[in-house]
């Protein structure tokens, strides 16, 4: 499946090929594997309907991704129950030396979303995917239409900001 404009997209091949990247750009939001598998099946059922409206201008996973977040978002607002930025005891560190594996202290986990808060919104959603979604560098990269050393860049000046600013109100 090439992931430029075609006159012609075979569904299913799209659905074969990228079904796991979008249930995993699902689950680094919601944490839930049940409502992500649901999200996922409704993204693929409205890039049925609209797929004549996919002109190529982006690679087709960032088209498919763009469809989840916008579902992802309408159900929050309509189901207004999700608790989307609650943390896990197990969100790591970022002020840790090696940046992703130590657990944070309940009481520092409000300062590390102030810290995210600040932060630009492409810098917020590397940051989020990496640390709570599990994706990797590449699948980063690719959701944004960008290389996986574009994506570990924007996460390594985040993660330096984050720093910076949590080393400031330490």
């Amino acid at each position: 499946m090439k992931d430029s404009y075609d006159n012609h997209i075979d569904m299913e091949e799209v659905y074969q090929e990228y079904a796991s990247l979008v249930y995993r750009f699902l689950y680094s939001f919601t944490r839930d594997k049940e409502w992500s598998q649901e999200l996922m099946q409704e993204t693929f059922l409205r890039a049925v309907t609209a797929i004549s409206r996919y002109d190529g201008s982006c690679k087709l996973s960032v088209w498919l991704c763009q469809i989840a977040k916008h579902i992802l978002w309408q159900e929050i607002r309509k189901k207004k129950h999700m608790e989307l930025v609650e943390l896990e005891d197990t969100l790591p560190d970022l002020t840790a030396s090696d940046g992703e594996t130590s657990v944070l202290s309940r009481e520092n986990k409000m300062e590390l979303y102030q810290a995210i808060h600040h932060l630009s919104e492409t810098e917020r959603e590397v940051i989020l995917y990496r640390i709570t979604g599990e994706l990797s560098f590449r699948e980063i990269g690719t959701i944004f239409g960008k290389s996986e050393n574009w994506a570990r860049t924007i996460f390594y000046r985040a993660k330096q900001k984050i720093r910076k600013e949590l080393d400031q109100n330490g």
